[in-house]
Order: structure tokens, then sequence, then C-alpha cells
């Protein structure tokens, strides 16, 4: 297949790129997600916009669409995105439309779970559970090598697991889903409700106020050694080891897989999260207890994943 682009549609940033016949990513293009709030158009205005940085002169083969959202089994629409306008979109219909090519749409966790199966670190385990960490958290589950779609297509939305009953109000409407103790909103909800109570390099990042800190600057600023961001990042590691424990316990994957933004991070987020997967496993101390790794193609997996869909499809 001559020009392949994957589009990776999360909360807050859309990134195309090419991708080669070996997985490879070739040239990105990046657009801030305007936010759920806004009309379909402006959402998909920014998608467009990445695509053809990407595709220059060229019209690409395919296009593959990873959305953070519930994606219908058939693949031609998003019914619900949580941080995102579309509502029952005819998304893979339109943009075929309107870019002249063949387009595949898929949920992101599955676009990255694929990807990693395929070229990362799941590859050769027979079952792994994806878990993607970004503005809030998606995931897909491998059984014998294939993806679990679920009767809707809908299946692997750990995200909006009720963790704490009547707990914090989450985008979807609900209260005390997953992602609101463990994701990249977590992670910065946490450090805003400390900058100015405690004494912390994030308030200089911030320049005094909470409201512009970002997760990178949390990250920064764990790296360089700061007590605030790395309780942080404690934090969500432990809740994203309670959430792990009750798939594991459904599941019971060869291999856990942990990608998206928050993931970059590595063992600062990793280490409690296995030890909190330790602690909260039914049977921890008769079982394996599958090994939680870092998705090898970090934050670019739903691209890469999006466009070897596309390209098998």
């Amino acid at each position: 297949m001559g020009l392949l682009i994957g589009v990776d549609v999360g909360g807050t940033k859309v990134l195309a790129g090419e991708v080669g016949a070996d997985g490879d990513i070739l040239r990105t293009a990046t657009r801030r997600t305007p936010g759920r709030r806004v009309s379909v158009t402006s959402l998909e205005d920014a998608l467009t916009a990445a695509v053809r940085e990407v595709a220059g002169p060229r019209t690409p083969d395919g296009v593959g669409l990873a959305a953070a959202g519930f994606v219908d089994v058939a693949g031609e629409r998003v019914m619900f995105a949580p941080h995102l306008p579309w509502a029952g979109e005819p998304v893979r219909r339109r943009l075929t439309e309107r870019w002249g090519a063949p387009v595949t749409l898929h949920n992101d966790a599955d676009c990255a779970a694929h990807a990693e199966s395929r070229l990362g670190a799941a590859r050769g385990a027979s079952s792994a559970l994806m878990v993607t960490m970004g503005t809030g958290i998606g995931g897909a589950l491998v059984m014998d090598g294939n993806l679990v779609r679920g009767a809707n297509g809908m299946a692997g939305e750990f995200g909006h697991m009720q963790v704490v009953p009547d707990g914090r109000m989450c985008e979807c409407g609900r209260y005390g889903c997953w992602e609101q103790y463990s994701s990249g909103n977590a992670l910065v909800r946490f450090a805003r409700a400390r900058v100015i109570a405690e004494p912390t390099v994030l308030t200089e990042l911030c320049q005094g106020q909470p409201e512009q800190l970002t997760g990178p600057m949390v990250t920064a600023a764990a790296e360089d050694g700061d007590l605030v961001a790395r309780q942080a990042f404690a934090s969500v590691g432990d809740w994203l080891g309670v959430g792990l424990a009750g798939l594991v316990a459904a599941f019971d994957p060869e291999v856990i897989v942990v990608g998206g933004g928050v993931s970059a991070a590595g063992d600062r987020l990793l280490d409690p999260a296995r030890i909190a997967l330790g602690r909260a496993l039914v049977g921890a101390e008769h079982r394996v207890v599958p090994e939680i790794r870092v998705a090898a193609l970090g934050p670019e997996a739903g691209l890469v994943g999006a466009a070897l869909l596309a390209r098998d499809r």
C-alpha cells in the first residue's frame, strides 16, 4: 500500500502520522482538540488540517482513525465520546467523503492494543490487557491474538468503571469513574489542589496560577525530585493498580500494557501500580500476577494501530 495515515483523536490533541510498512512513523502533524463543547465541524476541521499536513500533495491510500470514544461494532459511528463532541455521528462516511480516501474507524485503545500486540510490548502474548492513560482512561482486551470488541463494539471502556460510589463527577455524567482517580486529568487535579498550600516548584512553573498547570509540568517537576509532583504520580499509580486488580480478576491476562501520554512517566507511575495490584488482587499469592509493561510504541501506539487496521482492511 502507498500512503497510509493513522490519526489518534484524544481529548486534548489530534496526532496524525504517515506509517510505513514496518509500523515506523515517517512524519507527523498535531492539532489541538477543540474540546467537547464545540461543533463537530470544528473537531473535524482539526483532523482534516492534520491529515492534509501529513499527506501534502498526495492522496492517502487509507486513513485509520483512532477515536477516544464508543465506536459502534460496524466501525461507522462514534456513539459517545466523553471528551469530544461526537454523539452518534457517521464519522467514517463523512470523513471518507471529505478526504477522498478510504477511512477506517476504531476505538483508540483498540488501535493501541492492536499495535502493541503486533509490534510492541504484548508481541507473542496470547492474551493482553491494554490500558491507555491520557485525558481519561481507555482500554482494550486481546484474547487468543484477537481484539475483543463486544456485542456493541464497545468492550474495554474501563475508565468508566465505578471505583468510588458517589465519588467525583466524570465527564460521562456519572460519578466515581476510575479515570477520575487515575489519568492525566487526575494527575493535574492532584497537583493543582496542593500547588498553593505546599512548597513546590510547580508554583513557579505555573506562575502561581494553578489553573495554568499542565501534565508535562508535573512530569518535569517529578523528574527534578519535587515532592508534590511525585506524590501526584504515586496517587495516580496507586489508583491504576487498584483498577487493574479488578480487570485481572475478570480476564486473567498474560500481560498488562500501559500506554498513552501519562505512561511516559514509566516506573514513576508503574511502580506504585505494581504494588497496588499485588495488594488488591484477589488470590495474588496463589497465582502468577501479570507483568505491567510500558507500551513499547509509546503515545503513538494508537496512531500506528489505526494505520495497521486500515491497511488490513
